[in-house]
């Protein structure tokens, strides 16, 4: 189970992370042309892109589509699963469970 401390530590890097929401861009997928990105408030904002690279056997690639994927969703999927771990919490503290002993 994860501690009220280990999710207050997750509830910082959220807030502390750049605002949502954020898409993927990935290259010929989405568009043609140029680099794969994560955009940062959508394609019309200031933020900067957020580009993923990897180092292959010394060498720098661009990550892969699922990674990107994976990236920008994460900063829409994290918070709502640590609110339903909070209200998972709360529930259990207000309908405990018996245990199996």
């Amino acid at each position: 189970m994860l501690t009220d401390e280990e999710l207050s530590a997750i509830e910082t890097r959220i807030a502390n992370a750049s605002p949502s929401p954020w898409e993927a861009f990935v290259e010929p997928r989405d568009f043609e042309g140029g680099d794969s990105v994560v955009r940062i408030r959508g394609p019309h904002s200031d933020e900067p892109d957020l580009y993923l690279r990897q180092y292959r056997a010394g060498r720098m690639i661009e990550a892969s589509p699922a990674d990107h994927d994976f990236v920008a969703n994460a900063r829409q999927d994290v918070p709502r699963l640590v609110e339903e771990v909070r209200r998972l919490q709360r529930l259990l503290q207000t309908h405990p469970t018996p245990t199996l002993d």
